[in-house]
This record gives structure tokens, C-alpha cells and sequence, in this order.
């Protein structure tokens, strides 16, 4: 698999795109440590990234975005102090600082020479999480989840400190290996990390050490002790709570995990960030130098890769196929769940088969799914609804497609096996938010929820309470004045105001309505009560002789000559005007009633040529009565109106 590596930096966040294609890793220029190290002193000797070759098979398999102000704070290290213990959750809240306190389990609590009794451990001689921890005590804790939603962060007293090759444990034993590397390449590492100076702590041997020899991994461990003595010290010297160490910003903490011989190359957008890797590299691999590349073309790097309509698709909730099939993703509080639907795709070749037909739609779906798992950083419960498939060997063949996907994933993950309604249920650790929960926020109209109430509940809803408010009104109120929106106050006045004569006649009382369509669905107000003829008077926008600018959106529904006009619900019937559907002309009003007027054209002869704009720019300079909207004189009555 090839590999490589986008950092492109604004002024308001850093993205990082790790790009992939297959075929074999291109073998990348290389040369002495000695002049890499060199080269790292400075920017000008950078190499520049050209955009050759940039549509040759590359996608996007996964993005990370930070923001300032908002960055993760996984890796972070703070001296806090116990807020409150629960026995009953084995679990203690800290306060690290932050708005929420921070979550530490029972199984996250190391204490030197202490025995810790675990969870699910019978017959456990260790001491509880509540003779261990006591409120207003004082604990070095590491953030090893980001807070999500509702809940505070992860917290761990098993620090540690990490490097590029290695990652050092003050409180652990021994020295572990990778599982993402092969047996072979394990038993070699095991060989160069031998015998190695922990400083009586422990250490884990890194994904990106493959290759790596004994002397590489001594240099970063001096690195990493320095690190460790200053952390210390930091701890002494500082008051709870506070933070003692911060993990390094987004493109150093990715390209550190994941850049490694087999990529061939990073390029950054952004000069004082290439300088910065560079010397990372100088300091921790210098035969990675050469493959840090300066991007200095005049079209942005994420637009020249196609990074940019990636991040626009995620956004959508489907994901469409190669073959003509897509994806569903359902996001939840619990669990995400992901629907396979076969879509346009109906098979191939006159011997097409149902059960061909859907086994190849979900195996480019098993592909597709993980690929989406990784862009999304989708984490939690994930539930796969695959299209049932009658055979075992072709169940088998999209879940080994699912699995070979996963290897490729750095996020740990467990799947279980098809079920026979065909689904897969798997978890994968969320750490941080994904890209789609950083870039989007609740949908204020719906909360999130993805849907909002009809216009009709709305209605019947805001009936009743004007039956309410009726009948808590005195005598002498005879009218009420309603502000709503258009597309409410239409199931009130729309098939002849059925629904409205119906509500006068049982509450003795008069309604009428305002509003635009500006206003929420769901915004009630009643904006004047009094007498009959008062309310008339601010209610009805326009009185017969009228003369208004209106825009005539649509054919009248009865009447094949006349159109409609509507000005924020009001609806206007212009006589004789279906031929001037979507342009603006000037009406006379000849009849105004409570939701509906009824109105002539003017000078149509001087408007026989259709061009509406012109027309009425034209009519406006001439003078005409001035109409009246709430109650309110203004010299013209301009409106655009807006279909239902």
C-alpha cells in the first residue's frame, strides 16, 4: 500500500490527510544522516512538492482536524485533585481544571508497591478504589480520551511519555512489542531493545520503529528521560489543578505516529510547519528528512489532491457505491448504524444472479464501510446492515473483506460475525471527536433530531391554545390579532377557512393572522386583542383601490386566465394574469377580505412585452395610492412573494 501525508495549515485550524494507493511504496531519494541533519537547520534547503502524478489512484483514508482554541487534549498530563469517589462505580471524578471533571476508573489507578484490587478480579486481596483515593487529594492523571458530549474525560494514572520509536512507562515493566507489526519484525525489535536502561520503568515498542536499530532507540530514550525529569519537576513545583505537560499540536502528533519508511512523502502547505517537522525528523529520524516536502504551487494542496470535496461529503449521510449501490449512515447516542442498499445496481450480463448481484454489492460495501469507519472516525457501537445473502461462503467472503479492510485501521476494533438477518456488529475506540462533530453543530430548528413537527400539528396545536385564550378573554374583546408563520396560518384560512369559521363559531370570538415567512414554524404570538373593527383595521393590509408592486408567482387553481400573487401568506388573485406567471406587475386592489383580495392589472399594454424587471422598474416612479400594511402608511407595497 502506498502512502502519504497532506498538512495543510490556516490560520484558524490544521487539517492532516493521510492519502493511500495501491501498489508498492516508490522508493524515495536517500542520503547520510549527517547531511539530513544539516538540511533540517533550515527551511531554504527544503525540497518543493510538485503536483505530479496527483490523480494516480490516491484517495483520502483518513483526515484529523484541529482547530485553536479547541484542540484535543489527549496525551496531556495534569496534576488534579479528587473531587468525589463512588465505590458503587469503582470510579473517581478529578478535577483537572476543565468544565467537567475527568473520569478515572479503578482499572486506571497505578500506585507504586500498592496493589490495586481490579475489576472482575474474585477473591481480589487489593485495596479499593476508596482506600486508594479520598476527596481533596492530589493525582497525576493522563487524558487518554477526549471529553465527548455529555461526559468528562478518560483519565489514567499509568502515564506516559511518547516518543517516535518507543513509548516510555515511568510506572510500567519490561519492554512490549507492537501487535500491528509481523512476527518476524517483532522478534527482531525484541532482539535491539534487549537489555535496554528503563530507569526502573517499562517501555513499548512502536508501529513506526519498524526497521529501526539499538542506537535509535538509545537516542530516544535519553529524549524521552529529559522529558520524564522535566514532568517531575513540573509536578512538584505546580498547584492542583493544573496542567504539567501538553502533547504536541496535530501535525507533529500524527506524522510522528504514522510517518514512517514505508510513506513516501509529507507535504505541508505552510513554511513555518514544514520547518518544524523538519527538525523533528533531524532530531529523531534523519533519514526521513528528504521525504518532508515544501507545497509552493499557487492552487491550494487539499484542492490539488481533492481533499476539499471529501470533506464535503461527509457531511451526507449517504455514500454512493462503485456499482450503483450506497450507503446509509445513521448517527446515534448509543451506536452508529450503517444500511447497504443495493440501489440502481440490478447485476450484470444476461446471467445475472440475485445472490451475485447482492454478494457484490456488499463486498464494495465491506470496503467501503471501513473506509468510512476511518474518514468519520466513527467510534462506539457500529451495527452494519448488509443485504441478506443466502450462501455461508459468500457471508464468509464479505466478512473476510470487512477484516483485510480493518488491518489498515490503526484504531483498535473487535467485529463479530454475520448474523443470519445479515448484520455485523462491531465496536471501535472513540478517542477524540471525528471531523464531522468538529465541523457541524445541533441544527437549532430540530435539535439534532433530523425532523420537525408538520405545519399541521403545529396548527391543531396552536388551536387549541386559541380556544384557551378565548375563553380566558373578557366580553368586551371581540377579535384577537395572531402572529404566525404563513404556512401555519394556511391550514387555518386555506379550503375556503373552513377550519377557522369552525373556530369563531365555537369560541364567539374573531381571528386574524400575521406574520412572514421569516418566523420559526413553531412562533405563536398574539399581537393585538380589542374590538372587531380595530383588529379589521390593522389586519387586512390593503383596502379596495390599493395599488401595489406584487411579484405573481403561480396559475390560479380554478381560474385558468388569473394567477396568484401572495404577499407574507396574503393571497392576491390577480384577474387576467396567467400569462405574467414570475414577473412583478402593478395590481389595483378591487376587493380585500380577512386572507384574500382579489385585483386588476394596471397598464398591462405597457407590459405586453414580458420583461417584468424592466416593467417594474418602470412603474414604480409613477404615482399611485399608497397602500397600508399593519396599520402603517408606506409610499409603495414591494412584494417577493415565495411559493408554498
Amino acid at each position: 500500500m502506498r502512502k502519504q501525508v497532506l498538512v495543510s495549515v490556516d490560520r484558524g485550524e490544521t487539517r492532516v490527510a493521510l492519502m493511500e494507493a495501491t501498489g508498492a511504496p516508490a522508493a524515495a531519494p536517500r542520503r547520510s544522516r549527517s547531511r539530513a541533519a544539516a538540511a533540517g537547520t533550515a527551511t531554504a534547503t527544503a525540497s518543493r512538492a510538485r503536483p505530479a502524478a496527483l490523480n494516480d489512484g490516491w484517495r483520502v483514508a483518513e483526515l484529523y482536524l484541529e482547530r485553536r482554541g479547541n484542540r484535543s487534549i489527549v496525551g496531556n498530563i495534569y496534576k488534579g485533585r479528587v473531587d468525589n469517589v463512588l465505590p458503587g462505580l469503582e470510579a473517581a471524578f478529578v478535577d483537572i481544571g476543565l468544565d467537567k471533571n475527568g473520569f478515572l476508573h479503578v482499572d486506571e489507578i497505578v500506585m507504586p508497591g500498592v496493589e490495586v484490587a481490579r475489576r472482575g478480579r474474585v477473591g481480589s486481596k487489593g485495596k479499593t478504589i476508596g482506600e486508594l483515593l479520598k476527596p481533596g487529594q492530589e493525582v497525576v492523571v493522563q487524558v487518554v480520551k477526549d471529553p465527548l458530549k455529555t461526559k468528562g474525560a478518560r483519565l489514567s494514572m499509568d502515564l506516559t511519555v511518547a516518543g517516535r520509536y518507543m513509548v516510555y512507562t515511568p510506572t510500567g515493566e519490561g519492554i512490549g512489542v507492537s501487535k500491528r507489526l509481523d512476527d518476524k519484525e517483532r522478534e527482531r525489535l525484541r532482539r535491539e531493545a534487549r537489555g535496554l536502561e528503563l530507569h526502573g520503568g517499562g517501555a513499548i515498542v512502536r508501529t513506526a520503529a519498524h526497521g529501526a536499530k539499538r542506537a535509535d532507540f538509545e537516542r530516544e530514550l535519553e529524549y524521552l528521560f529529559k522529558l520524564h525529569e522535566v514532568l517531575k519537576k513540573r509536578v512538584e513545583e505546580s498547584s492542583a489543578p493544573s496542567m504539567v505537560f501538553q502533547e504536541a499540536d496535530l501535525s507533529v502528533r500524527v506524522v510522528r505516529d504514522i510517518f514512517s519508511a514505508d510513506f513516501e512523502k509529507a507535504i505541508v502547505d505552510d513554511e513555518q510547519q514544514h520547518h518544524r517537522l523538519v527538525s523533528f525528523f533531524s532530531r529523531t529520524a534523519p533519514e526521513l528528512v528528504d521525504r518532508v516536502e515544501l507545497w509552493q504551487e499557487s492552487k491550494p494542496l487539499f484542492e490539488a489532491w481533492d481533499v476539499e470535496k471529501v470533506i464535503d461529503g461527509l457531511m451526507s449521510k449517504r455514500v454512493d457505491l462503485p456499482s450503483g449501490g450506497y450507503l446509509l449512515i445513521d448517527y446515534a447516542e448509543a451506536l452508529t448504524v450503517i444500511d447497504v442498499n443495493s440501489g440502481s445496481f440490478v447485476g450484470r450480463g444476461k446471467q445475472a444472479r440475485l445472490e451475485d448481484t447482492i454478494t457484490r454489492t456488499n463486498l464494495e460495501a465491506a470496503d467501503e464501510v471501513v473506509r468510512q469507519l476511518r474518514l468519520r472516525d466513527i467510534g462506539g457501537i457500529i451495527v452494519i446492515d448488509f443485504i441478506d445473502m443466502a450462501r455461508a461462503k459468500n457471508r464468509e467472503a464479505v466478512l473476510k473483506t470487512l477484516r483485510k479492510a480493518l488491518d489498515e485501521d490503526r484504531t483498535k476494533t473487535f467485529t463479530a460475525e454475520i448474523s443470519k438477518l445479515g448484520l455485523v456488529e462491531m465496536t471501535r475506540q472513540n478517542v477524540t471527536e471525528g471531523v464531522r462533530e468538529i465541523m457541524s453543530r445541533p441544527c437549532p430548528t430540530c435539535q439534532g433530531e433530523g425532523v420537525i413537527k408538520s405545519e399541521e400539528t403545529i396548527a391543531i396545536e396552536f388551536e387549541r391554545q386559541l380556544r384557551e385564550i378565548a375563553s380566558r378573554a373578557p366580553n368586551k374583546t371581540e377579535a384577537f390579532l395572531v402572529q404566525v408563520n404563513p404556512r401555519v396560518s394556511s391550514k387555518f384560512t386555506g379550503d375556503g377557512a373552513r377550519v377557522l369559521h369552525a373556530l369563531e363559531e365555537e369560541t364567539g370570538k374573531v381571528f386574524h393572522f400575521e406574520g412572514s415567512e421569516g418566523l420559526p414554524l413553531d412562533h405563536f404570538a398574539i399581537t393585538m386583542d380589542g374590538s372587531r373593527q380595530e383588529i379589521e383595521e390593522r389586519a387586512i393590509p390593503f383596502k379596495e383601490g390599493d395599488e401595489v408592486l406584487v411579484n405573481i408567482v403561480e396559475p390560479h387553481m380554478y381560474e385558468v386566465d388569473d394567477a396568484v400573487a401572495k404577499i407574507d401568506g396574503y393571497i392576491i388573485s390577480v384577474v387576467n394574469g396567467g400569462r405574467f406567471v414570475g414577473t412583478k406587475k402593478l395590481v389595483r386592489i378591487e376587493e380585500a377580505g380577512r386572507t384574500a383580495a382579489v385585483a386588476t392589472l394596471l397598464d398591462v399594454e405597457g407590459a405586453g412585452d414580458g420583461e417584468g424587471d424592466e416593467d417594474a422598474d418602470s412603474l414604480e416612479s409613477k404615482p399611485r395610492r399608497r397602500g397600508r400594511r399593519g396599520g402603517r402608511r408606506r409610499s409603495a407595497v414591494k412584494a417577493e412573494a415565495t411559493s408554498e
